[in-house]
């Protein structure tokens, strides 16, 4: 999350992204980037006659302060609250759902994944190392997403394309809850319904955590008796819930059949169609597809059309109704993700459009023949009058972009 302050309020631990403002007729101009580490920095800093910066707290080591944290609306417009109700949580009904801009959500959306990826990793290293499963930090983790997801699902959804292959499990678990959370909205579950969803899909791997963790890392192919190891963590991560409080029927079913297939051809039971019931056939094909797009420590992840593209073709293995749906949610060209134009530039999808996937609205910001930043645009495909095209997605990688800070500079307000 990236956040202007004056330089009066710059503490060590905190990353600067960059500087806004240095004083007139400063010596030097400061343009380096990097963490505050001690007091002796910023005291460099004011020298230089540094006014203003701009701190990225996705990448500091201290947390947001207070008074800079998004307000809420009762905060904006002055209403008073007393004070016990400013101590208590929120219940889950008194939630703000209220509809927000993909710039309004992305803000708030940004810093819940990062500090709940912190949380989730920090969760999965005690499991390994025998702890239970703190269930309350994971229903709060999934009452975030679910929130935001109303607000406005594009924003988490853009999350879910970053990539990093030291993080693939906790980043799964994440981006499995999101993906999950946004298509059960698109498919007109009831709010309280999509929570318990999104939490199994929070919970669906939790097993892997007493699975060798050398195997799940290993490059290359798996022997059969790794493979046979890796499967055990569907009936590990059942035992690791049974007896968990706020755990039902329905979101067992879902981590015990994420794996299934209709044609009988899953695991660990082999069952079919019938006996699969819609939200664990949900949960099934978004497994795959996160699985499919994300980097893992062996493997660099395919991309968003390449995965919708084999669940089309998997047609005995999964329910192609609700695949056909899927599509239609996330779109063939994701939000976040960056396309190839035919004007030779690079754009990120910023808004789907489901009567016409090919043509979404894009924000246009790089010119691909000279390789350099040009004024961001947003152009509309469906309705432009230059018939501009996508060629197709491209990595950020080939133009030595990183997504996450291209996100951030152009879906932050």
């Amino acid at each position: 999350m990236l956040i202007s302050l004056p330089i009066s309020e710059l503490k060590p631990g905190m990353f600067v992204d960059r500087v806004n403002k240095q004083a007139q007729g400063a010596s030097i101009k400061i343009k380096t980037r990097g963490m505050v580490r001690n007091a002796s920095i910023i005291k460099r800093l004011l020298s230089e006659g540094v006014e203003e910066l701009t701190i990225d707290f996705a990448q500091s080591d201290i947390p947001i302060p207070t008074h800079l944290k998004p307000k809420s609306k009762k905060e904006h417009t002055g209403e008073s609250q007393d004070i016990a109700s400013q101590a208590e949580k929120p219940k889950l009904s008194d939630r703000d759902h209220s509809q927000a801009t993909l710039e309004q959500e992305f803000l708030i959306a940004s810093t819940c994944y990062d500090q709940s990826l912190g949380k989730l990793r920090a969760m999965y290293n005690e499991l390994t190392s025998g702890m239970q499963v703190n269930m309350a930090l994971l229903s709060g983790i999934a009452d975030d997403i679910v929130d935001s997801v109303f607000r406005n699902p594009d924003a988490m959804a853009a999350l879910t394309l970053l990539r990093d292959r030291n993080s693939y499990t906790w980043r799964h678990m994440m981006n499995c809850a999101i993906l999950t959370a946004i298509f059960a909205k698109y498919l007109g579950f009831e709010i309280n319904k999509v929570r318990q969803m999104a939490l199994a899909a929070l919970l669906h791997d939790i097993g892997l955590a007493k699975v060798p963790q050398g195997i799940l890392s290993k490059p290359g192919k798996l022997t059969e008796l790794e493979t046979k190891a890796v499967r055990k963590h569907v009936a590990l991560s059942l035992t690791m819930l049974k007896g968990q409080k706020h755990i039902s029927s329905m979101m067992l079913e879902m981590v015990v059949n994420h794996h299934e297939r209709l044609d009988g051809s899953g695991y660990p039971r082999g069952i079919k169609a019938d006996k699969l019931s819609r939200e664990a056939r949900i949960l099934a094909l978004v497994d795959v597809y996160a699985a499919m797009v994300a980097d893992k420590p062996y493997k660099k992840g395919e991309e968003p059309l390449t995965a919708l593209r084999f669940l089309l073709a998997q047609k005995a293995m999964f329910d192609q109704a609700l695949v056909q749906r899927f599509i239609k949610c996330v779109g063939i060209h994701p939000v976040g993700t960056l396309v190839k134009l035919t004007n030779e530039r690079l754009a990120l999808v910023v808004q789907g459009n489901e009567a016409n996937p090919i043509k979404p609205k894009v924000r246009v910001f790089y010119n691909t023949q000279h390789r350099h930043h040009i004024t961001a645009k947003d152009v509309d495909l469906s309705v432009s009058k230059d018939d501009i095209k996508i060629l197709g997605s491209t990595s950020p990688l080939e133009f030595d972009l990183n997504l996450s800070r291209l996100l951030k500079e152009h879906l932050l307000p």
